[in-house]
């Protein structure tokens, strides 16, 4: 590699270093699609639409965390991307996400929840995939007992399980 190909090669992923978050271009899924962004996206990956895959999911940056919810008996453990990198990947630029449920079932919350708290797109219960009848693949769950004010009725019917999909708006 002759010096001025090696500097821009170094120049390059010192940029990417330093914006690790930055997508050139939004992967196509390999495997079956577990989840699709359409509305206002700026990296689709098939049409006008972005298309994940669990593996797409899993490559990006993991979090999880334990919290009471109404709908177990005691607090789980809740393990995937943040729902902000997701919407990052596909270059969600809307003020509103709708979230669609496998039963159609279709919830709307405002992307600012995203920013202010850690809202995840759970793929993992207790550290194992959760089957639909587990309320997955797919699950956001908001921290709920990370702040008081998420544990009440709006954050709880904004936590969408059996996700299929999110239009943003």
């Amino acid at each position: 590699m002759n010096p001025t190909r090696r500097q821009f090669a170094a120049s390059l992923g010192a940029v990417l270093l330093l914006d690790p978050g930055r997508s050139l271009a939004l992967q196509a899924p390999a495997g079956k699609v577990v989840l699709t962004l359409s509305g206002r996206i700026t990296q689709p990956n098939r049409e006008d639409r972005a298309e994940f895959d669990m593996s797409m999911l899993e490559q990006l940056p993991q979090h999880g965390f334990v919290t009471q919810t109404p709908w177990y008996s005691k607090p789980r453990k809740f393990t995937g991307p943040l729902l902000r990198d997701v919407l990052d990947a596909a270059g969600a630029q809307g003020n509103t996400l709708r979230a669609i449920a496998l039963n159609d079932y279709k919830v709307t919350l405002p992307v600012e929840d995203t920013q202010r708290h850690d809202v995840l797109l759970a793929r993992l219960l207790d550290d194992q995939p959760m089957a639909v009848r587990d309320k997955g693949p797919l699950f956001i769950v908001y921290p709920f007992d990370a702040k008081s004010e998420l544990r009440n009725a709006l954050y709880y019917s904004r936590s969408a399980w059996q996700l299929k999909a999110i239009e943003v708006l």
